[in-house]
């Protein structure tokens, strides 16, 4: 009987640890979107600064923030060096961002962004259409898409956050 008690009392532990350690309660910042179910997306292809088509899949098994932005977009001036900064994070080095400009400019143009805000860590990445937007059904820039390492969408951040944010990198961590 002490051996049953013993074995269920095991069981009830370790059924609680996971359903903890698996949360995805977002840390208190008004932005973020958590998806009760999880979404998924075919054909998001878009180009990288050799104009080469990249898809969406291959980034499968890695964390993804899907960063979609513009260079005239002031919050998006405000949050690229964080999240140049959260691509370098050792603590997350299974982190994947792509930030994707939207609003048809050109490369000259995307470069000339990237030097000035120095950013270092983050590749260019273009849509040089619309169609990706709809696919996501943005609604403003800044817009993050977080993907898990199935390719599901799990969460958005509508707006600038602090990437920096230690509450916001810990709960990272679980998906990385």
């Amino acid at each position: 009987m002490k051996f049953l008690v013993l074995k269920f009392f095991i069981i009830f532990l370790y059924l609680i640890t996971i359903n903890l350690s698996y949360s995805i309660e977002p840390p208190d910042i008004k932005n973020i979107v958590i998806k009760k179910d999880l979404k998924s997306y075919e054909n998001v292809v878009f180009k990288d600064i050799n104009n080469e088509d990249l898809n969406l899949e291959i980034f499968k098994g890695n964390l993804v923030i899907l960063n979609f932005w513009a260079t005239w977009c002031l919050p998006c001036i405000e949050e690229m060096p964080m999240l140049d900064s959260l691509q370098s994070n050792d603590s997350l080095d299974n982190l994947k961002i792509l930030p994707i400009n939207i609003s048809k400019e050109n490369l000259k143009k995307i470069k000339s962004f990237y030097e000035r805000l120095d950013i270092k860590n983050l590749e260019i990445y273009y849509a040089p259409s619309t169609k990706i937007a709809s696919k996501f059904s943005l609604r403003g820039i800044p817009t993050s898409i977080l993907i898990d390492k199935n390719g599901k969408e799990f969460a958005r951040i509508i707006g600038v956050i602090d990437f920096n944010d230690k509450k916001f990198i810990n709960w990272l961590k679980k998906f990385d």
